[in-house]
């Protein structure tokens, strides 16, 4: 990463749409979180006739795109993101400032995409293969072939905090499989990944990928067209439960990666020493906690209980709070003023009810003093129904949860509405194994936990409320594609059977 880009400013970005970039009378106002007041830039704002044009354009690319073959698409993929790390500073600018992140998770945040962009077409092989069911001896004599076919339009609609990492969980997936895509940029980060998209979409045939930027009440079009065969949303749990209240006038496929709850169980003989400490760490204040696989709750034997305090207390009296793109920020504003006010809510609902709250680090002052800057916190062994624990927090604080039986902390892991992810902490492979199999979620990591752990090759998705299907993989690709079966009968051996 170069320590040559400072700031960037008075970004303009459009929508793309069949191949050509147009822009909007009305435009959509990207403001700094961690300066009030200052413009980003600004991104086009798409009408319900924008939407429309886009699903039209997606629509008309989608035959030629899907009837070539797997290796070709790939191929041309591969073109498509050549040379892409060559703008990754400044694209980590930009979303610095449009996010709040620091600039290093921002750039982070682009090389993750590139990985997965990559990983996708290592699977080229095995995205049009086809098996045939062998004829049973004494049933009906007929052979079946089971192929794979794209699904056609897939809207995708990414959040703000990862937008272009988490896009590469499903675009190149999307993509191989051999539909064409939407992708619907976060109305409050549009500015880099438009820029990203649009560069990618340009290396590719016109309608095969395109770029939308918005209010939300113009996009219904993306989800309710019955042109459009999927959406892959990444977003709160609410979101969810709305896209797929839309997608349900047209029996629309979706794929949901939501919100989680996840829990982080120490065992007694975890080992504390400062590399895992250091993990877990990351693994609650990344994004200054605003990341869905972050650790939300932690779960620690009770004779460990003050060890694992005291680590996390001493990273987080050496945090500094501040602007993202300033080099010595290791922890950003929130996203959203509404976010900040809900975990100053949530901390203060947990001293109110008496309990150890402990927040560390300066908030910064000058102009930065109205940003959305909050002191990050630890909640010691926190009464169970307060919403710091029951509720996703997406914010800068933890409660650190003592347990004495290990079956009951399994039981309280698992006792709430997501199943995203969860960690297991412990010095033995037996006990990992025991634990973790009994976790209700969807990813298990083992002595570590959070989204730059993530095994990139694997499937992801969640359990309960944390969402519906799997990104990622050959799941993930299959989660664009449907089967289609062909069976022949054998007319001969049909006739003798009969005699």
């Amino acid at each position: 990463m170069s320590d040559a880009v400072e700031t960037i400013a008075g970004v303009r970005t459009g929508l793309f749409i069949g191949g050509t970039e147009r822009f909007t009378d009305e435009v959509l106002t990207v403001a700094d979180p961690g300066k009030p007041g200052s413009v980003v830039g600004e991104a086009a704002s798409a009408s319900p006739s924008d939407v429309r044009d886009a699903v039209a354009a997606a629509k008309d690319a989608f035959p030629a795109w899907a009837s070539l073959p797997a290796q070709e698409r790939a191929a041309t993929m591969a073109g498509a993101i050549a040379g892409i790390a060559e703008d990754r500073d400044d694209d980590a600018a930009i979303l610095s400032q449009e996010n709040g992140k620091i600039r290093m998770e921002a750039w982070v945040d682009a090389l993750v995409f590139e990985i997965r962009w990559n990983l996708a077409l290592a699977l080229k092989d095995e995205v049009g293969a086809s098996h045939t069911l062998p004829v049973v001896p004494g049933a009906i004599p007929v052979s079946t072939e089971v192929s794979y076919q794209p699904l056609g339009v897939v809207t995708i609609i990414v959040p703000f905090n990862w937008p272009i990492a988490i896009l590469g969980a499903s675009l190149p997936q999307s993509l191989l499989a051999g539909n064409t895509v939407i992708v619907k940029v976060p109305p409050s980060t549009p500015l880099a990944t438009s820029r990203l998209v649009q560069r990618i979409a340009e290396k590719l045939p016109a309608g095969v990928l395109n770029v939308i930027s918005g209010r939300d009440e113009n996009m219904a079009g993306l989800i309710e067209s019955p042109d459009v065969a999927k959406v892959c949303f990444t977003g709160s749990v609410n979101g969810g439960k709305r896209i797929m209240e839309m997608a349900s006038k047209s029996l629309t496929r979706v794929t949901l990666e939501l919100g989680g709850n996840d829990a982080a169980v120490f065992l007694q003989d975890a080992v504390l020493d400062d590399v895992h400490l250091d993990r877990l760490y990351a693994a609650v204040f990344d994004t200054t906690g605003q990341v869905c696989m972050n650790a939300k709750r932690v779960f620690v034997h009770r004779s460990r209980l003050d060890e694992l305090v005291a680590g996390l207390s001493a990273r987080l009296e050496k945090a500094v709070i501040g602007y993202g793109l300033d080099e010595a920020t290791t922890m950003g504003p929130l996203h959203s003023p509404a976010q900040k006010a809900f975990v100053e809510e949530i901390i203060q609902e947990a001293k109110d009810a008496g309990a150890d709250v402990r927040e560390f680090g300066q908030l910064p002052g000058g102009e930065l003093a109205e940003g959305n800057y909050l002191r990050p916190a630890i909640v010691v062994d926190p009464d169970p129904s307060l919403r710091v624990v029951t509720q996703e927090q997406f914010g800068p604080v933890i409660p650190v949860i003592p347990f004495d039986d290990e079956d009951k902390a399994v039981s309280a892991a698992n006792d709430t509405w997501g199943g995203l992810c969860g960690s297991v902490w412990t010095a033995s492979p037996e006990a990992a194994r025991r634990i973790g199999s009994q976790l209700v979620c969807g990813y298990v990591w083992v002595n570590d936990h959070g989204a730059t752990r993530l095994d990139l090759r694997a499937p992801f998705g969640g359990m309960k409320q944390s969402g519906i299907g799997r990104e990622q993989g050959i799941e993930g690709i299959r989660a664009f594609q449907d089967t289609r079966s062909i069976a022949t009968i054998d007319p001969d051996a049909l006739a003798a059977m009969a005699h």
